[in-house]
């Protein structure tokens, strides 16, 4: 993974609400709809949640799976399994590190 794909699924997952949102959809196991999360959200209107689900759909985080009228989500463990590791190797990357980088002029 590279360091801008890095940076856009950090952005994504930057809001407390958001990480809220997917420990919801992996508690659920299955693919749950909007409603379901807002029902697990009552502070939130229906609105400000779906809006928090684009980002992370279109972070690539969750995947759509259409149901009848209704879209329902569920979290996608590989992109999450992938940041994982690139953060992990980042991070490792960062405490071993002897070179030195310039100082933007």
């Amino acid at each position: 993974m590279q360091d801008d794909d890095i940076a856009a699924l950090m952005r994504a997952l930057g809001h407390p609400v958001r990480l809220t949102i997917l420990r919801i959809m992996a508690a659920n196991q299955s693919s749950c709809c909007c409603m379901d999360v807002t029902h697990s959200l009552p502070s939130l209107a229906q609105s400000t949640v779906s809006q928090h689900i684009k980002v992370l759909l279109d972070a690539g985080l969750v995947e759509r799976h259409p149901r009848g009228t209704r879209n329902c989500y569920s979290v996608r463990t590989d992109r999450l399994a992938a940041l994982d590791q690139s953060f992990g190797q980042l991070v490792e990357g960062l405490g071993t590190s002897s070179k030195r980088i310039a100082e933007p002029v």
